[in-house]
C-alpha cells in the first residue's frame, strides 16, 4: 500500500461552515511552532484576549479560545456553570437548543424547554412566563443564531428577561460572531461561546469564549467538582489567566492560534461594524437572486440571519443531487437541512471571506444553471442581475 500526500481540490465555501479561510490566515498557520510556554507564545495569547474582547465586544477578563471546536465551548459554559439539580431554562428553535439540553442533563441539571417552531426566532413572551412558572430557575440558555434554520434571536430582550428573574445567561453565539451584532457586556450575557470556521473565517477547531464576572463569581462557588478536567474553567485559567507564571494545563494547538490571531487582526483591521454591515449588504443581494429565481425563505424577514440563508427546495427536485452537481461542475459547497428541515432546505452561507460579491454572483448563476438543467420550476436566468441590482 502506498498512500500519497493529500492534496483536497480548491472549493468555494457556502455552506454553514466551515467557510473559506482567508489566504493571510492560512500563511499565519504556516509560520515557525513555538513552544505553547514560550515567552513570546504567552505575549500572543494576551494579545488574542485583547483581540477576542474587541470582536465578543466586552471587558471580561476571562475571555479565551477553548482548544477544541464550537461544542467543547458549549461544553465548557455548561459544566461549569451547572451543578446536580440546578434547573435551566432552554431555548430550543433547532438543532443546536436540542444540545444544550443534553448537557444540562448530562451535568445532572432539570431542562425546562420553550419550543418554538423550526425556522423562528425564539419567543420572549415564551420565555418570559416559563421564567415566571420557574422562579427557582438558576440560567437560561438560547443559541443566538440558530445555524440548523438560519433564524436569529432578540439576545438583548432575552438577557433582560434573565436578569430580571435573576437568572445567568448562556448565549450560543458560533455562527453569529463578527457576523451580526452582538453586545455582550451591554446586553450582559454571562457566559458566550462561538467558534472559529464561521464569521471569523479562521479552521475549524478553536471555540472563543467569555464569561462575565458573575459567572467567574459562580463557578468558584461551586458546591461540587466540575465533572470534566479538560474544561474546567479553575484548572484552565492557570494556563489562559493574566500575568504571573503560566501553569500547564494542555498543549494548546499553537499554529490554528496563529491562525486565530490572523484572523482576528484582520477583523480588527476591517472594524467589527463594518464586517456585520459588509454580512448584510451581500445577504440582501443573495436575497434578491434567490426571491427572483422564485426560492423562499423559510425564515420570515426580521428573523433571518444574514451569513446564514435558509430556502426551500422547489417542487420535485431532487435537494442532494443539486448539491452534488454543484459540488462537481462548479467546486461549489452548500448545505443541506438538519434534523426537522433535512430534505426540505438548502442552507447558503455567506460567511466572513466568503461574504463577497463574487461568491453571491457565482452561487447564483450556478444554482441557476444547475436548477435549469433539471427542469426546475424556477424563474431562469434573473437571479444575477437582481443581486447585481442591489450592489449598484
Amino acid at each position: 500500500m502506498s498512500i500519497q500526500s493529500f492534496h483536497p481540490p480548491v472549493r468555494t465555501l457556502m455552506g454553514p461552515g466551515p467557510s473559506d479561510v482567508n489566504p493571510r490566515i492560512l500563511e499565519a498557520m504556516s509560520r515557525p511552532t513555538v513552544g505553547h510556554l514560550d515567552p513570546v507564545f504567552v505575549a500572543l495569547m494576551d494579545e488574542m484576549k485583547d483581540l477576542l474582547r474587541y470582536a465578543f465586544r466586552t471587558k471580561n477578563d476571562l475571555t479565551m479560545p477553548v482548544s477544541a471546536p464550537g461544542s467543547a465551548g458549549m461544553e465548557m459554559c455548561f459544566v461549569n456553570l451547572v451543578e446536580p439539580g440546578d434547573k435551566v431554562i432552554v431555548c430550543q428553535n433547532g438543532v443546536f437548543g436540542g444540545r444544550m439540553k443534553e448537557n444540562v442533563e448530562r451535568c445532572g441539571g432539570t431542562a425546562v424547554m420553550v419550543e418554538d417552531d423550526w425556522g423562528r426566532a425564539v419567543d420572549a413572551e415564551k420565555v418570559e412566563a416559563a421564567l415566571k412558572a420557574n422562579p427557582d430557575a438558576k440560567i437560561l440558555a438560547f443559541v443566538h443564531a440558530e445555524t440548523s434554520t438560519g433564524a436569529i434571536s432578540d439576545a438583548k430582550t432575552l438577557a433582560e428577561l434573565a436578569r430580571a428573574n435573576d437568572c445567568l445567561v448562556i448565549a450560543d453565539t458560533v455562527t453569529s460572531l463578527a457576523g451580526s451584532p452582538l453586545l455582550v457586556d451591554e446586553w450582559q450575557l454571562d457566559a458566550v461561546y462561538s467558534g472559529t470556521q464561521k464569521c471569523l473565517s479562521c479552521v475549524p477547531g478553536l471555540s472563543p469564549v467569555t464569561f462575565s464576572q458573575k459567572a467567574v463569581d459562580t463557578v468558584t462557588s461551586r458546591k461540587t467538582r466540575v465533572q470534566s478536567w479538560f474544561l474546567d474553567l479553575n484548572l484552565v485559567l492557570g494556563y489562559w489567566g493574566g500575568g504571573g507564571k503560566r501553569t500547564y494545563h494542555h498543549t494548546a494547538p499553537v499554529n490554528t492560534l496563529y491562525g486565530l490571531h490572523e484572523a482576528l487582526v484582520i477583523l480588527q483591521e476591517e472594524g467589527i461594524e463594518n464586517s456585520w454591515a459588509r454580512h448584510q449588504k451581500n445577504h440582501e443581494a443573495l436575497r434578491a437572486g434567490f426571491e427572483a429565481m422564485g426560492l423562499e425563505f423559510v425564515v420570515p424577514e426580521g428573523e433571518r440571519l444574514p451569513q446564514l440563508n435558509a430556502v426551500s427546495i422547489p417542487d420535485g427536485v431532487d435537494e442532494a443531487a443539486v448539491r452534488s452537481a454543484l459540488l462537481s461542475s462548479y467546486n461549489l459547497e452548500i448545505g443541506a437541512g438538519l434534523g426537522a428541515m433535512a430534505g426540505k432546505i438548502w442552507r447558503v452561507g455567506l460567511m466572513g471571506f466568503a461574504s463577497n460579491e463574487t461568491n453571491v454572483l457565482f452561487c447564483l448563476g450556478a444554482l441557476d444553471a444547475v436548477l435549469s438543467g433539471m427542469r426546475a420550476p424556477i424563474n431562469s436566468g434573473v437571479a444575477v442581475d437582481a443581486a447585481r441590482a442591489v450592489y449598484r
